[in-house]
C-alpha cells in the first residue's frame, strides 16, 4: 500500500458556518481546531494544512460552564518588570468576545508556523451577520 502525498493545489477547501449561541466554549472550540486542522479528511497529515475555513457568528452569546464565569482569567505580560496584566472572562466579553474564541482555538493548535496559518482560517464576528455569505458555508453543528 503506497502513501499517498496531496499537493496543494489538489486540496479541496470548504466553507463551514457555526452559530455560537449557547455553545460550551470548549466543545466550540476542540470542533472548530479539528475542522481547521482537517482531521477528519481522508488525506490528513499532521505537515500539511488540509483545513477547512471556519466563519463563527455570536461569539458574544457563547457560554461556560460551572464558575468559569467568575474564575477564569486572561493573562498578559508586557515583558517588562512588573508588566503581567490579567482580565476576567466576563471583561474580556465586555471588551471583546472574539478574542475569548480565537485564544481557547489558538490553543488546541500547533503552536508553528503550520499553526499560524491554519488560524489564518479562522473568521469570528461578535453579531449574527458576516461579509463570506459569498463562499456558501455550509452549517456546522456543534453541540
Amino acid at each position: 500500500m503506497k502513501t499517498v502525498v496531496v499537493n496543494h493545489e489538489d486540496i479541496k477547501r470548504e466553507w463551514h458556518i457555526v452559530d455560537a449561541t449557547d455553545v460550551v466554549l470548549g466543545r466550540l472550540a476542540s470542533t472548530v481546531a479539528g475542522v481547521l486542522m482537517g482531521k477528519k479528511k481522508p488525506a490528513y497529515a499532521p505537515n500539511q494544512d488540509h483545513g477547512d475555513n471556519v466563519v463563527i457568528v455570536n461569539s458574544d452569546k457563547i457560554v461556560v460552564t460551572g464558575n468559569k464565569a467568575n474564575d477564569k482569567f486572561y493573562f498578559r505580560h508586557s515583558r517588562q518588570p512588573g508588566g503581567g496584566k490579567q482580565r476576567s472572562f466576563k471583561r474580556q466579553m465586555e471588551m471583546d468576545s472574539t478574542r475569548v474564541i480565537l485564544n481557547a482555538v489558538h490553543g488546541m493548535i500547533p503552536k508553528t508556523a503550520l499553526g499560524r496559518a491554519i488560524l489564518r482560517k479562522l473568521y469570528v464576528y461578535p453579531g449574527a451577520t458576516h461579509p463570506h455569505a459569498a463562499q456558501k458555508p455550509a452549517a456546522l453543528n456543534v453541540k
